[in-house]
């Protein structure tokens, strides 16, 4: 399974959704969402101050992953941008990758 981070901002009708029904009903819906993507979610957090949410998930892969996006932006209730995360095993499995690279103007 790979892990993304949903970066999650609600429409003036995704605002008045949450008002009507709670937070804790987000939960519920984003782990349908989920796990009907065969996959988990690990956390759902509400924030203060730039984004307006923070969902967590483990799924499948990219696919997975594009699919969530588009079916929650879909809704036009809220907005999504998706990041990649990477465990620092990851990280150490790139660092051992040779790649040739040229810098810009050399």
């Amino acid at each position: 399974m790979a892990k993304f981070l949903f970066h999650v901002n609600f429409s003036p009708e995704g605002n008045r959704g949450v008002l009507a029904a709670g937070g804790t009903a987000r939960v519920r819906a984003i782990e349908e969402l989920v796990t009907s993507l065969g996959g988990s979610l690990e956390c759902l957090y509400f924030v203060l101050g730039g984004d307006e949410s923070f969902a967590v998930c483990d799924l499948p892969g990219n696919e997975a992953a594009t699919a969530f996006a588009l079916n929650a932006g879909a809704s036009g209730a809220v907005e999504v941008r998706t990041t990649a995360l990477l465990t620092p095993a990851e990280v150490d499995a790139a660092t051992k990758l040779s790649a040739a690279f040229r810098a810009p103007g050399n």
